[in-house]
């Protein structure tokens, strides 16, 4: 009896041991997110309090329409950590699944007012004001919290490529008659600097962007 008790001992120490180490490697964390600001993400290791990144790349202002007519610019972000992706309601391959995605992190985030979500449509001419609503009533997506957007192409364009540097094709400039495609999110904080870039599509990729838009939340 006595050797059962101390087994059963054991196993709840290797159980409680192992949450630790779980609970530890989601919190190990540097103190805050590097910065990024260029097509290779190179991380760079700034304070958030530095007068660096009064002049560090940051997304340019815009001006877009969500799925209910109303217009969507940096300020609807102002204080805001937002997650975005580029995407089109036609798409049968992977932009599915990238939303599949973006749903999770707004069950995760669903009662934070703090982190929105942003969709640019790829195909904007196509993605008409109405299609989006029908995409966003199809998919569960929550108004107030996900902006699915369309508008200029070329704004759109500019703002993936050369601000967000969502493809991965680095260093290959492209033109606006090239299709722009892509699984990856990227976190944006704040003061609109680029926090970070994930696959969508791998799981503990977007497990990761979970776990940053907290640790940025606690800057």
């Amino acid at each position: 009896m006595q050797l059962k008790n101390n087994l059963f001992l054991l196993v709840v120490f290797m159980v409680i041991g192992c949450e630790k180490k779980l609970n530890n490697q989601e919190d190990s964390r540097v103190d805050t997110l590097p910065f990024f600001n260029e097509a290779s993400f190179t991380p760079k290791w700034i304070s958030p309090k530095s007068k660096e990144l009064n002049n560090f790349h940051k997304i340019l202002d815009f001006e877009l329409i969500n799925q209910n007519s109303a217009a969507v610019t940096h300020k609807t972000f102002k204080n805001k950590i937002y997650i975005t992706d580029f995407f089109f309601t036609t798409c049968p391959g992977i932009c599915p699944m990238m939303t599949d995605a973006m749903l999770k992190v707004q069950a995760e985030f669903k009662n934070d007012d703090d982190i929105l979500l942003l969709s640019h449509s790829v195909t904007p001419t196509i993605d008409s004001i109405p299609k989006l609503k029908e995409y966003a009533l199809e998919n569960g997506i929550i108004d107030k919290k996900w902006h699915l957007v369309t508008g200029d192409k070329k704004e759109i364009y500019d703002l993936g490529r050369k601000f967000y540097f969502v493809e991965e094709n680095l260093g290959e400039p492209k033109d606006i008659d090239e299709f722009l495609h892509t699984e990856n999110f990227v976190l944006i904080d704040k003061n609109k600097h680029i926090r970070g870039i994930y696959n969508s599509l791998n799981r503990a990729s977007l497990a990761q962007l979970i776990v940053d838009v907290k640790a940025l939340q606690k800057e």
